[in-house]
């Protein structure tokens, strides 16, 4: 279903940002938008905990983002969260708190996905997309490097770094001096070192900045006249002039430069200090800025879903084929896990509903473990699908989807702690019925079986002479009525004449 209106929001490590669009057939226009200066980041503890005033600062912001977003559909809203919800030890218990004052669910993303959405923020607003770019982003967690062309990143990276921690690390108090900015470069740098020769490799035409850091370093080097010749964007003299500017003042606070805005003095000297080691790893001489970003390039995102665009499916089709899926068995156990779920959830099948996009992609990849080791094949199928890169997916999208591979074959109480909605059973159910069924990987037709959901638990209707001509699979499912019993729940089976 396509939406007039849309909205991205972005849980930072710095800042939270609402961004509500537009659109026009394949164009999103920004109509309005929220910035509160949450600085989650700050609240982590060193055992990695959010303390409570941080958590509060992000609620509040949250709550005010959800009453602007109140009539907004689920479909026409995506929040996403970055690096400090990736570490934060308690952020489950945060997010359900943040999801109940948004109104709408947040998905934790990770680093090169991250990087992924920042960089389809960035490519629409650049002038000549079809030039080989390097997108910089530093965040306030994290900072993630794009090189790509025409919308199409080719490497993507994402460097635990970003201009909240290394403040509090390296300038505490705010603190200024030339020692500690070069401990905060040499660090940065080090962490650069690890990637910079293959960027270097892969080679780009034009180094473009975005977010909050490199927005705030244009706007000081242009309206102060820091960089020669009055030129644009963020030049290497015009950084050390900065430099020098942070270092005669001694403290951000106390730095008297036109468009230094309030939010921004707190966390500056760790952005400079990243950006500065960024200039010198990359042997950059100038960075032009982009206003796209990581909610622009969520807004995109969710468009391209739209227009049956997803990159998920992209991506699946990648796995089958790197995997190398028997893709006629996929779609044998996809047709009759598409079947049974709907007999027992039709609504959950209608118009591309999500549930159903997730089954049909657990069908597709379940068995691409096969290609590590066909013994215990689904615990590596799992295994992939939640620590691999895939592009398109959420943290929680992977991590239900190997929950379901993972559950669709052997025993079930491996997954019951961490299952607790009800759709996943019905995925789990569908998928593993679907499996067993299927296991001769004939094509004989569709199977005569029915699937219905009971107050005690599954029922599975089948016709008894398929049954006594299928003694293999009739054991399997007695066997299945076991596990289920092993839960607490009931499968019956109901055999028709």
């Amino acid at each position: 279903m396509a939406y007039d209106l849309i909205a991205a929001v972005d849980l930072g490590s710095n800042s939270f940002r609402l961004q509500v669009g537009r659109v026009v057939g394949n164009q999103i226009y920004p109509l309005d938008g929220l910035k509160e200066s949450v600085r989650l980041a700050s609240g982590l503890t060193p055992d990695k905990t959010l303390d409570g005033a941080s958590q509060l600062r992000g609620l509040d912001a949250l709550a005010r983002f959800g009453e602007m977003l109140r009539g907004f559909a689920d479909g026409a809203v995506r929040a996403v969260a970055t690096n400090t919800l990736r570490v934060a030890k308690n952020a489950p218990q945060f997010l359900a708190q943040a999801e109940a004052a948004l109104g709408f669910p947040i998905e934790v993303i990770a680093g090169r996905e991250e990087a992924r959405l920042i960089y389809l923020g960035v490519a629409h607003t650049l002038p000549n997309p079809r030039t080989q770019q390097l997108v910089v982003d530093i965040g306030g967690g994290s900072t993630e490097f794009i090189v790509g062309r025409n919308f199409q990143p080719r490497l993507l990276e994402s460097l635990y770094m970003g201009c909240v921690t290394y403040t509090l690390r390296y300038f505490p108090g705010g603190r200024i001096v030339k020692k500690l900015m070069k401990e905060a470069e040499l660090a940065a740098r080090k962490e650069l070192q690890a990637i910079v020769h293959a960027y270097h490799d892969t080679g780009w035409e034009e180094a473009v900045g975005s977010s909050g850091t490199a927005k705030a370093i244009v706007d000081l080097v242009e309206l102060n006249g820091l960089n020669p010749d009055g030129s644009s964007g963020i030049t290497r003299d015009g950084l050390e002039r900065l430099r020098g500017a942070l270092y005669e003042a001694g403290d951000a606070a106390k730095l008297k430069l036109e468009g230094l805005r309030p939010d921004r003095v707190p966390v500056l000297p760790g952005g400079v200090a990243i950006m500065s080691a960024v200039f010198r790893e990359f042997g950059l001489e100038r960075m032009t800025f982009s206003e796209g970003a990581l909610r622009l390039g969520v807004l995109y995102d969710l468009l391209g879903r739209y227009h049956h665009e997803d990159l998920r499916e992209a991506t699946v089709v990648n796995f089958m084929q790197r995997y190398e899926v028997d893709a006629r068995q996929a779609a044998r156990v996809g047709r009759t896990a598409q079947r049974l779920l709907g007999e027992m959830a039709p609504a959950l099948t209608a118009n591309d509903h999500p549930e159903a996009q997730l089954l049909s992609w657990a069908a597709r990849l379940h068995e691409i473990g096969i290609s590590v080791a066909h013994s215990s094949y689904h615990k590596h199928s799992a295994y992939i699908l939640e620590n691999a890169d895939m592009p398109g997916f959420s943290k929680r999208d992977q991590q239900r989807l190997a929950r379901v591979v993972l559950a669709h074959r052997g025993k079930l109480d491996r997954v019951q702690a961490s299952t607790r909605e009800a759709a996943d059973w019905l995925l789990i159910f569908a998928l593993r019925t679907a499996a067993l069924l299927h296991r001769s990987r004939d094509d004989g037709g569709e199977l005569p079986v029915a699937a219905a959901v009971t107050p005690r638990g599954f029922q599975l209707t089948l016709s008894n002479a398929w049954l006594e001509a299928s003694p293999l699979t009739a054991a399997a499912l007695a066997d299945e009525a076991s596990q289920w019993a092993g839960l607490g729940s009931q499968l019956r089976l109901r055999k028709l004449p």
